[in-house]
């Protein structure tokens, strides 16, 4: 299938819910806002971040936690940073499923943090070098090279998004479908899971779907259906569990 052999993954169409509770634009983003504090702490804890719930707290509320690393706090204060930007491109209507944004999304989320950030690998001055991911026991998972200008990477981005907006209409697909195509490809060199989780939840918040965090007492089963996933190029069950983690999932789907 077309859309299949662009993103360079597939799924059970069929598993995916075809009814999603849908609100206005401003209700889903007034949720986020809410839960802000949640959603920064569970990302850190997917990242291995020490800080507790009550130490994120501390820090958005503009207080410093002693006893912990600079860059541990970084990370953090660019996570919030870069939920807040999220809200304003999808309040202002400027968020769009396209490089601009995922590259706006990146410049903040790995700011002093990934060797280059802000743009995709080969576009900076690093061209040669591609990160890998660890799969544990099962050896490390290689995306596509880095090489000088990032053409190629560039070109798959296209070819992929192409796809997503043909076949894939229905935007609660098309964001968790997106999540996969980032975690998967790697257009930078770090910072690609939380950045393309905040494109996710920006398709999905644009569209008055509430937003998705995966709660960090799931991180274990995140990790593991991540291995599984780099290994088959099926995300049948990462989307499931993504699914799962709606707040609407065992109520309404």
């Amino acid at each position: 299938m077309d859309l299949f052999e662009q993103l360079g993954f597939c799924w059970d169409r069929a598993a995916i819910p075809s009814r999603v509770p849908t609100h206005t634009l401003e209700r889903a983003c007034f949720r986020f806002q809410r839960m802000l504090p949640e959603f920064v702490w569970d990302a850190g804890v997917l990242e291995g971040n020490p800080f507790t719930y009550p130490e994120v707290q501390t820090l958005l509320d503009g207080i410093t936690v002693g006893g912990r690393k600079l860059s541990d706090q970084d990370q953090i204060l660019n996570l919030a940073e870069s939920a807040r930007l999220l809200l304003k491109l999808v309040r202002t209507g400027r968020f769009a499923l396209d490089k601009t944004i995922f590259c706006e999304l990146h410049g903040k989320v790995a700011r002093n943090e990934a060797l280059e950030w802000g743009h995709f690998r080969g576009e900076g001055e690093e061209t040669r070098w591609t990160p890998d991911v660890s799969l544990g026991e099962y050896g490390r998972y290689t995306p596509p090279p880095t090489q000088p200008g990032g053409q190629n990477l560039r070109d798959c981005f296209e070819r992929g998004i192409n796809a997503l907006v043909i076949h894939t209409p229905a935007p609660f697909e098309q964001a968790l479908a997106f999540f996969m195509f980032g975690a998967l490809q790697l257009f930078f060199f770090d910072g690609n899971k939380r950045t393309s989780r905040f494109m996710m939840n920006g398709v999905l918040m644009a569209n008055g779907i509430d937003a998705i965090s995966v709660p960090a007492a799931r991180a274990q089963e995140f990790n593991e259906k991540r291995v599984r996933f780099y290994l088959s190029r099926n995300a049948t069950g990462m989307m499931a569990f993504l699914t799962s983690c709606h707040p609407d999932a065992e109520e309404k789907f």
